[in-house]
């Protein structure tokens, strides 16, 4: 039994690292790397997550201080690839987020920043609304108080009210404005309750070379009982003791 079990290991795995780069090996260029799918139809949902060895998502409360260089500029360009960023209030808040500021790749201006929140509770005079060069779309419920809808819209933001607030009209929403490349940047209930709509297509995971420990919480938090999600590893490349990950749907899941 040991020795079968030894040899489908060695069948089985490959190692990645250690490894020297083979000679004369070109530059990776990320774009290409990481380009959506040609002639989507409807929204591809990308996740882009880091996290540390012991899967802490956050230092200090934000997940800026996790990311070394390599992260940066995988996050730089998943963004130009993006036609909109899509991300939970919390992480709004938590992140102080600003509008993007290259343009999306074939269009002449950044993503729009579309943010998930019930309550819109969002500060209008926060660097979303104030800094960015294309406004934000507010995705909100029903129940949101109309005084807070009209802030937000008074500052510049495309607010739209769905009935109900779900992963799946928030998809469709991004749909309908025919925004196909979607980048869902977190925060982890987001990220939770679209696993467990079935709606990520792809999981951009960097694994910071970190012991963080603390209480931060996990990249995906999610209603319990939510099935399990398969995904292929399609690349990992690797900078500094980064381990930058990517993974898509299965065949058998898509």
């Amino acid at each position: 039994m040991g020795s079968r079990r030894a040899t489908c290991w060695d069948d089985a795995v490959r190692t990645l690292l250690p490894g020297a780069p083979a000679a004369g090996q070109e530059p990776i260029d990320l774009a290409a790397h990481y380009a959506y799918p040609d002639g989507l139809a409807v929204p591809h949902v990308r996740v882009n997550f880091v996290s540390s060895i012991d899967g802490a998502v956050t230092v200090d409360g934000r997940s800026g201080g996790l990311g070394g260089e390599a992260d940066h500029q995988v996050f730089g360009v998943l963004r130009e690839l993006a036609e909109v960023v899509l991300v939970g209030a919390g992480t709004v808040r938590a992140e102080d987020y600003r509008g993007a500021r290259k343009p999306t790749r074939g269009r002449a201006t950044p993503p729009p920043i579309a943010v998930v929140t019930g309550s819109a509770d969002l500060d209008p005079h926060a660097r979303l609304f104030t800094d960015t060069q294309v406004a934000p779309i507010v995705l909100t419920g029903p129940d949101a108080p109309a005084d807070r809808r009209a802030a937000l819209a008074a500052a510049g933001a495309e607010v739209v009210v769905l009935d109900p607030l779900s992963p799946a009209a928030v998809v469709r929403e991004l749909g309908r404005r025919r925004l196909h490349r979607v980048l869902c940047e977190g925060g982890p209930r987001l990220f939770g309750d679209l696993v467990a709509a079935d709606l990520v297509d792809e999981l951009c995971l960097t694994i910071a070379p970190v012991l963080a420990a603390g209480d931060a919480g996990r990249i995906a938090v999610g209603p319990p009982g939510s099935a399990a999600r398969q995904l292929r590893l399609v690349s990992a490349l690797e900078e500094d003791g980064e381990l930058l990950l990517h993974y898509a749907r299965t065949s058998d899941s898509a």
